[in-house]
């Protein structure tokens, strides 16, 4: 049998797959058919800002020429450097894990302790701990498990990640935003404005796969590995994480499916389990069977579709449920949703005498059918209304907490929160929204203020100065999404 010969780029020819002589998970379909903690879920920079090497460039130019190779030596580009890169890449503030060894204290000593953590991983001494679960609060009110890994673990997964970012991100499909080095929620937001505006789309499935971290199936993510991934330690890394389990009020559990939501190496592992299972597919039925326009929008385990015709849209439903069952998914039966939507569907619901059209919600944003200041179809976007009572509670929360700091203190940390949430939501049209989180942000620190005792202080004209002085005006951050969108993809 012929073979690459191993390189630094490590490659072999597809067909070196599945020597145990189990089916291909994408031979099966043909081959065509194929959220750490939270504080630290914002991924997309931990998994980019690491520096490249040489070497894994030359992983990357192999990965580009040759979309049916094989990767069999990877670990070796796991270096003392890139360990260090990815730890100073990981928030310093974070919760420790069940070591209960903060990033301040690892840094103490550093490069003793990277050398040695170095030479366990690559003489095979090195194991993997359980993720301390936590729970956090959902604005539903529900609570979100999220698993916290050991400062070691979460250093060697993004060293990992670093590694395979360089194949995948020749692989993954352009429609896919969540967790992506040089991607962001914005990009997804403008790619599905421009979409609905310029496609024609008469009726949007917002799809929501229930649990996707908590019943991804591990054996299908490892043969979805496999297709690329030929080093087996490489291998057996990402399976001890799959297989450490969770520390919950002092014992441990075997969670038997899944992967701990919020870990580092989660958001790529969940990238590639739906590269296979959803995109690869998604893109082969719009060509194959659609007629009409059919566009994706994905990010992460969320997913946004427009179609051109009702009944492509419930011919799609259909079989996607029976899709992401084969591989151990479905779909949430209350926020998975088909909706008429877009330019024709006010007429034509008026036509038949029903009301206006549903409104979708996607990253933290309402999408609502509106009309312009000309009387053309528009896109209304504006901040989810549950989503802004959370973070103002959360707020009145912090500001009780803070009520007998030093004014100056809590003004200049109210104006942060502010700022950043401006940040996200300073959208063209949700101008209304972030006024009244302004205001009722100053509310809530004037309420706080009156309850420690100083009412004689808060005459209006004092009030003007502390809000002038701390809290920022709104304006527009963010260009019209066709502007960016086209920048971006000049075709």
């Amino acid at each position: 049998m012929h073979a690459f010969e191993e390189s630094d780029s490590g490659v072999v020819p597809m067909n070196r797959l599945n020597k145990d002589g189990e089916p291909s998970a994408e031979g099966e379909e043909g081959r065509l058919l194929i959220k750490e903690n939270i504080l630290q879920s914002s991924t997309h920079s931990t998994q980019s800002e690491v520096r490249v090497s040489q070497g894994l460039e030359g992983v990357r130019k192999a990965a580009k020429e040759g979309k049916e190779k094989q990767f069999t030596a990877l670990l070796h580009h796991m270096t003392v450097g890139l360990l260090r890169d990815g730890f100073y890449v990981l928030k310093r503030k974070a919760a420790p894990g069940v070591d209960g060894v903060t990033w301040a204290e690892y840094e103490t000593g550093l490069e003793d302790r990277l050398v040695d953590l170095h030479s366990r991983v690559h003489r095979g001494a090195y194991r993997a701990q359980p993720s301390k679960r936590v729970f956090i609060p959902k604005p539903d009110g529900r609570q979100r498990p999220l698993g916290v890994a050991a400062l070691e673990d979460k250093i060697v997964q993004q060293a990992v990640v670093t590694i395979l970012n360089q194949i995948y991100e020749e692989d993954f499909r352009g429609f896919s935003y969540g967790f992506r080095p040089g991607r962001s929620q914005h990009q997804a937001l403008d790619a599905l404005h421009t979409a609905l505006t310029r496609k024609k789309v008469s009726f949007v499935l917002d799809a929501d796969i229930l649990g996707f971290f908590d019943n991804l199936d591990r054996e299908w993510m490892l043969k979805f590995l496999q297709h690329r991934v030929a080093d087996p330690r490489i291998l057996r890394l990402i399976q001890k994480w799959l297989e450490a389990g969770v520390m919950e009020e002092g014992e441990w559990k075997d969670t038997g499916i899944g992967t701990p939501q919020g870990s580092v190496i989660s958001p790529i592992l969940s990238n590639i389990y739906l590269h296979y299972v959803f995109d690869l597919w998604v893109d082969v039925w719009r060509k194959k069977c659609a007629r009409g326009d059919v566009v994706v929008i994905r990010y992460a385990d969320d997913n946004v579709m427009g179609f051109q015709h009702r009944a492509e849209a419930d011919r799609f439903l259909d079989e996607l449920r029976g899709r992401l069952k084969k591989f151990g998914l479905e779909l949430h039966p209350d926020k998975t949703r088909l909706i008429e939507f877009g330019r024709l569907a006010e007429l034509n619901r008026k036509q038949r005498g029903e009301g206006k059209p549903e409104t979708f919600d996607f990253l933290g944003f309402s999408h609502i059918c509106g009309k312009d200041r000309n009387g053309d179809f528009a896109v209304k976007r504006h901040t989810i209304g549950k989503r802004l009572r959370a973070k103002l509670a959360e707020i009145k929360q912090q500001l009780r907490m803070r009520m007998h700091d030093p004014v100056a203190q809590t003004g200049k940390w109210l104006k942060s929160v502010v700022q950043g949430y401006f940040n996200y939501h300073a959208i063209l049209g949700n101008m209304e929204s972030l006024c009244i989180f302004r205001y009722r942000a100053m509310r809530l620190w004037r309420q706080t203020l009156v309850r420690r005792g100083q009412k004689h202080h808060l005459n209006w004209a004092r009030l003007k100065q502390l809000e002038a002085l701390w809290l920022p005006k709104p304006r527009v951050l963010h260009p019209w999404p066709s502007v960016r969108f086209d920048a971006i993809h000049p075709r």
